[in-house]
């Protein structure tokens, strides 16, 4: 046997040749090798008023979502809060999983512990996994358990084939989703929690003596941008999902699989800039349907109602994204107790602080300009060991408007009949706060109507029931405008007068 590489003393000819011959066809082998495929890209435009796809590549494709998988954590965090579950001051803990997850991160040691407000924000700007992971423990008792209310709520809106694993999209394998389905979660985002929307155009973030800034270089950047999330890890690339709103014209946009974050943004730049115009000015606001917060069963575990066959309505909403009949879905179902942790919070929402009342007001700020922000940090460096885990979650929506709803005033002091609860609770309602006991939530509506005076004169005020393991939570709300504008101004003069409210499509 001739030795490829001989030394000088002992070659010959025969083994120099063979030599020659191995050295060149590793050489040819090495360049005739296709390098590995990076990730595919997929795309889609969609218009937030009418549902109307613009524009699309492989819409339905599935892929890594990467940190786009914050924005299922964040929707679940806006539902606690206006559940009363929880307030923007609750303290979240830091468990030391959590605190060992990779960057991007907080930095928050275990033991440690940061409040909602800033959880939110840390996500938003820096996509910290560290504090997504935190949320997750603190709101679904595990991550685990997390990930499976995340896929329910995936199923819920009709995200047929997502399947979420973790609460901060660092890599899993069984962790997938289509630009179709993000598109349909960020225009959820935005319809269903306008309160907390604002959030999404914060350009930067201070937290101890470090200003962080925002991931997402369009927000501030690009006219009409307010949103949303920014994502990447080596198997998904660079993904973004970009709400717009110009001139009366509204879109989502999603681009998954970029080569970089700035082909992601010079795609998602041209995107916006060729279909934002293209946009319907009328339309439906609330294309996506909304089902309540539910506490999954003690005993034996239900299957949840597909939200496809809930009314004829949802099902239209959902033919105009062009919704595939089905796709993968969890293995298996849970059925366990929610944690201490969803206990109902007794402030309601007028109880927070003053500063709070800035989020509503973040977006247009940030749109007017702000001073330079700090180059954010990569959102993901290190690999992460993968653990698929199989879980069904069982949610279903037992939002109820109460038969006997609350004392108007002094000369309405008599019981609302359940005909006119329901009519209150159809169209836009303004929602003031919320009480674990009804007694109190019919406190708040009456000091309300007595401040409020002519402005909610002809409001409609009405109690929800909402129930979390067992346990009652009482929104305090008026209904009866006609039109987003009539409740949103309502709101605005309340707000003048001292009262903390937001306005929302039942």
């Amino acid at each position: 046997m001739f030795s490829a590489f001989p030394s000088k003393g002992d070659a010959t000819v025969p083994g120099r040749f063979l030599g020659f011959l191995f050295t060149l066809a590793v050489a040819i082998s090495m360049f005739s090798t296709p390098a590995a495929a990076g990730p595919k890209y997929a795309g889609i435009v969609v218009d937030a008023k009418t549902g109307k796809v613009l524009y699309s590549e492989d819409p339905d494709g599935l892929r890594y979502p990467a940190s786009l998988t914050k924005m299922m954590t964040l929707y679940l965090t806006f539902e606690a809060l206006e559940a009363g579950r929880i307030s923007l001051d609750t303290q979240v803990p830091v468990s030391a999983h959590a605190a060992s997850e990779p960057p991007s991160k907080l930095g928050v040691r275990a033991g440690g512990s940061v409040s909602v407000d800033q959880a939110i924000r840390a996500l938003v700007t820096r996509s910290a996994n560290d504090i997504a992971t935190a949320l997750g423990e603190f709101i679904g008792g595990s991550e685990e358990r997390f990930a499976s209310l995340m896929t329910g709520k995936a199923r819920a809106l009709g995200m047929t084939r997502t399947t979420y694993r973790n609460a901060n999209g660092l890599p899993n394998t069984a962790q997938m989703t289509t630009a179709r389905d993000q598109a349909r979660l960020g225009m959820a985002l935005r319809q269903h929690f306008p309160q907390y929307y604002g959030y999404f155009a914060i350009r930067s973030f201070n937290f101890g003596k470090q200003t962080i800034g925002n991931h997402n270089r369009l927000v501030g950047n690009v006219k009409g941008v307010d949103g949303i999330k920014t994502g990447y890890t080596r198997a998904a690339g660079s993904n973004l999902a970009t709400s717009a709103q110009l001139d009366g014209r509204s879109i989502v946009a999603v681009v998954l699989g970029g080569r970089s974050s700035a082909a992601r943004d010079a795609t998602m730049r041209k995107l916006v800039a060729e279909y934002l115009p293209e946009a319907s000015r009328g339309g439906n606001n609330n294309l996506i349907a909304q089902v309540a917060p539910a506490a999954p069963a003690p005993s034996a575990p239900v299957r949840s109602a597909s939200p496809v066959a809930a009314s004829q309505s949802d099902a239209r909403q959902m033919a105009a994204l062009d919704l595939p009949p089905s796709g993968p879905l969890p293995g298996a179902r849970y059925a366990e107790q929610q944690a201490a942790a969803m206990a109902p919070a007794a402030s309601a929402y007028a109880a927070e602080p003053e500063q709070k009342k800035v989020i509503t007001q973040a977006m247009s700020s940030a749109m007017a300009g702000a001073s330079a922000v700090p180059t954010p940090a990569p959102e993901y460096m290190p690999a992460k060991t993968e653990v698929a885990v199989a879980h069904r979650t069982s949610r279903s929506a037992v939002d109820e408007v109460t038969t006997a709803s609350t004392k108007a005033s002094a000369s309405a002091a008599s019981a609302k009949p359940s005909s006119e609860a329901s009519m209150a609770a159809n169209g836009w309602v303004i929602q003031i706060g919320a009480s674990p006991n009804q007694k109190q939530a019919q406190n708040l509506l009456q000091n309300a109507q007595d401040k409020g005076g002519k402005v909610l004169r002809s409001a409609k005020p009405f109690t929800v029931a909402f129930s979390n393991n067992g346990e009652q939570i009482y929104r305090a709300r008026f209904g009866g405008f006609d039109d987003q504008k009539t409740a949103i101004d309502a709101c605005n003069l309340l707000k003048k007068k001292g009262i903390s409210c937001w306005a929302s499509l039942q």
